[in-house]
């Protein structure tokens, strides 16, 4: 699926040394906040199904033949706006951050108190919620969500079959009965309350020697604070956060929801329109929205699915716009960012850029062709492998084009630069040189220490982590090794509030599982593995001395002997199996992991040192950093992303790709849209739309400015992963479209923000509503929107 990398990367977290690709919410996981500490570039390659990058950039391609960049800069040029366009310094603030830009989003024209943006119990902020992934909001009081087409596509791949295809249907539901269950591992979570406890989780630990001893205190303490907050709280999910390198932490309280289903996805040629050609790139055209509806008990409480259970009543819902959106207009947007790099030193970064990406786009080079060769095969195969490979060649894209940007065009330099301003300004001053004196260096050690590991490492994770079922093996071992302790000394993964959760995401494997496609999955991880040297001990009997055809018999019998492809055999094995009952088990799969756990955990051991010895460092740095803008003139810094609430804000503007190219102008059109249209996918319109356009059925949803009906528009948001899904508010503070993509000029901003170049793409509330109405028909959801249909029978 196209435009991934904004909200539908997986989540990601550290268990054992290894990243695991998962789907619950970053933010329900107390251990996942001391992320925020590490600035170790090895982690980031963990996980293969994650966006990747490599040394050469891939050829720009044009959205359509018909539609060029010349054209599309002087389609709309009255929809340029007539002044100066606001430049936006970037940053994803924390709604506690918002007073400081009183004065700069008055000055922009915001209409609602500034002051709202901080609150958590009132529009329009009350109304953004997590999807473990992506963000979505609520748009009527009856529980109806609207995210990105790109954020459900789990969702509909679990739904469908070969008989039903969601994925390219859509979903249009007539009637409540009619809406689509989103699977067991779907969760909708709303931020309720957070709370300032740096002071609570940092007691005492400047005082420890030890770096994982560090960890550990902090772990313990964010521990026992999240069990206090959960306490006969079965339905809230409590977490701690860290920001600004562990220099801060803030507890979020969330209510979590785990009844959701489809109530309209519009087609794939609706949701997924350009597909991978058009993926990052302008002028873009895809109508990539999503409704869906969250469920609760009678009681009104978040409950499992049943058919008894009822719409949740959404205190606060966004209204859609009531006057059109132009050029020049603040634009303001509330998600949950999943992670960014600004605050991360020159070294990270180009360690990042020079060598994780490049071997990153090397194992996407290899395993997306033969993903696609399985979803060739059969529709089955198709929907199976439909995400994985979006993803990966979602994230192929981008990754080369921050590669391209960082380590080809001198934004490295920069960086480097920046710092060393930065270090000479802190060396300078006796004051400032005695707190933060010597912290880039000192960090900079333990990135050169962890470098010694990286190949061996990369490729224990290519192989643990890129084969589902395997990985399912990993988590039931690590599991099992962990039941041997008081759940109170348990690592936070695996602790006894979590396993609803896990056994929810094992369920959901199963129908994205087949047994061919993993075998050759694990056989190519394997292959590369040899052909790259420094293998993994765990591997020898499977590399040393045994041929191709051998090794992919050793792999196959691997599976055919195996229990796990049984959904209720896994299950089991999660929630009550230790150690010694899965030796005794016998199971080739469970076996191969035994294997691998040891140096699994060595992995985890170096990684978690170097997270403690950053938790005195790296709150120093950004502490120093923070310090250093103000001394510019700054009110102050955002932390980097962390998979937490944030708000960010700029105007509707286009730009240049380059500094002689023309001006991309901020909005596509219907028009433009339809003389893309070739009748195969991915620009493949539904008959429906074409005729509506073709009759000039455009009714209130024409834009007076640009002729036309708006498809998507240009911003200059600051927004990554996790953000896709987010409503994008005007200045009164109703929905005026969602972000779901960047220009692929400005993908290097999650390491340093191009003010000049970075553009969020948003879908345009009036194509979304054209679409609903002249397209589907869909009058009920209009009516649940406020809005009068104008073209379907009322």
């Amino acid at each position: 699926m196209t435009q991934r990398p904004i909200g539908h990367f997986p989540s990601w977290r550290v268990s054992d040394g290894l990243w695991v690709c998962y789907t619950r919410s970053m933010r329900t996981r107390s251990d996942l906040a001391l992320l925020g500490v590490l600035a170790v570039p090895l982690l980031l390659a963990a996980c293969p199904a994650e966006p990747n990058g490599g040394v050469d950039a891939p050829p720009q391609p044009t959205a359509s033949p018909s539609v060029s960049a010349t054209a599309t800069a002087s389609a709309a040029a009255a929809s340029l706006p007539a002044g100066p366009a606001y430049q936006s310094p970037g940053g994803m603030w924390m709604p506690e951050q918002m007073p400081l830009h009183e004065a700069t989003l008055k000055s922009l024209g915001m209409k609602i108190d500034p002051g709202s943006l901080a609150r958590l119990d009132g529009a329009p902020v009350a109304a953004v919620v997590s999807l473990g992934g992506c963000t979505g909001s609520f748009v009527s009081p009856d529980g109806l969500v609207v995210t990105n087409h790109h954020c459900v596509a789990r969702w509909l791949s679990y739904a469908s079959s070969p008989q039903k295809d969601y994925g390219v249907d859509g979903v249009n539901a007539k009637a409540r009965a009619e809406e689509v269950w989103a699977g067991p591992n779907a969760r909708v979570f709303v931020t309720q309350a957070i709370r300032d406890v740096t002071g609570e989780v940092r007691e005492g630990i400047e005082k420890i020697k030890g770096d994982v001893e560090r960890l550990r205190a902090v772990e313990k303490h964010t521990k026992k604070l999240v069990a206090a907050c959960e306490k006969d709280r079965p339905s809230v999910k409590c977490t701690v956060s860290s920001f600004f390198g562990g220099g801060a932490f803030r507890l979020i309280e969330q209510l979590e929801m785990k009844d959701v289903r489809l109530a309209y996805v519009p087609p794939e040629g609706v949701g997924d329109y350009g597909g991978e050609i058009d993926n990052w790139r302008w002028p873009r055209h895809g109508g990539d929205f999503a409704f869906f509806r969250v469920y609760v008990g009678k009681d009104g409480g978040p409950a499992d699915r049943a058919e008894t259970n009822v719409p949740y009543k959404s205190k606060v819902f966004l209204p859609f716009a009531t006057s059109p959106l132009r050029a020049g207009d603040l634009a303001l947007m509330a998600g949950y960012p999943a992670s960014t790099s600004r605050l991360k030193i020159a070294a990270d970064v180009e360690e990042t850029a020079t060598w994780i990406f490049p071997t990153r786009i090397d194992s996407y080079a290899a395993f997306i062709p033969l993903l696609d060769s399985f979803a060739a095969k059969s529709k089955e195969l198709q929907i199976k492998t439909s995400s994985q490979i979006g993803g990966m060649n979602n994230g192929l894209t981008k990754m080369r084009g921050v590669v391209e940007a960082l380590a080809k065009g001198g934004r490295i330099a920069d960086r480097k630069k920046a710092e060393a301003e930065l270090t000479a300004w802190i060396d300078a001053d006796a004051t400032r040189k005695a707190a933060w004196g010597g912290v880039v260096e000192a960090m900079g050690a333990r990135i050169a220490e962890m470098k010694k590991h990286r190949e061996h490492d990369a490729a224990v994770r290519e192989i643990l982590a890129t084969p589902r079922l395997l990985g399912s093996a990993m988590l039931i071992v690590r599991a099992a090794e962990e039941r041997a302790k008081p759940d109170a000394d348990r690592h936070p993964d695996y602790q006894e509030r979590n396993y609803k959760r896990i056994a929810d995401e094992t369920a959901a494997l199963q129908k994205a599982y087949d047994r061919s496609v993993e075998i050759a999955v694990l056989d190519l991880a394997l292959e590369r593995t040899r052909k790259a040297g420094n293998w993994p001990q765990f591997t020898s009997g499977f590399l040393a001395k045994v041929s191709d055809a051998d090794r992919m018999k050793r792999v196959t019998g691997l599976y055919d002997k195996t229990k796990l492809e049984d959904l209720e055999t896994r299950k089991k094995l999660l929630l009550t199996s230790k150690i010694a009952d899965l030796k005794k088990l016998k199971d080739p799969l469970i076996d191969f992991a035994l294997s691998a756990r040891p140096e699994q955990k060595e992995m985890q051991e170096r990684e978690e040192a170097v997270a403690g010895a950053f938790l005195l460092l790296a709150p120093k740095y950004a502490e120093a950093s923070r310090a250093f803008a103000k001394s510019k003139g700054a009110a102050d810094i955002a932390p980097d992303a962390n998979g937490t609430l944030r708000v960010t804000f700029g105007t509707v503007q286009g730009y240049k790709p380059k500094a002689d190219a023309p001006m991309y102008t901020p909005f596509t059109t219907l028009a433009e849209l339809v003389k893309k249209h070739t009748g195969k996918t991915p620009f493949d319109a539904p008959q429906a739309l074409l005729d509506a356009e073709k009759q000039g059925r455009k009714g209130p949803y024409l834009f007076a400015d640009i002729g036309d009906v708006p498809v998507d528009f240009l911003a200059n948001l600051d927004l990554t992963g996790g953000n896709s899904g987010s409503p994008t508010l005007n200045a009164k503070g109703e929905l005026v479209g969602l972000a779901f993509d960047t220009t692929y000029e400005g993908v290097a901003s999650d390491w340093l923000y191009l003010p000049e170049t970075t553009r969020s793409i948003h879908v345009d509330a009036r194509y979304m509503l054209w679409v609903i109405d002249a397209v589907s028909g869909a009058t009920e959801l209009l009516k649940e929107l406020g809005q009068k249909p104008a073209f379907a029978k009322p």
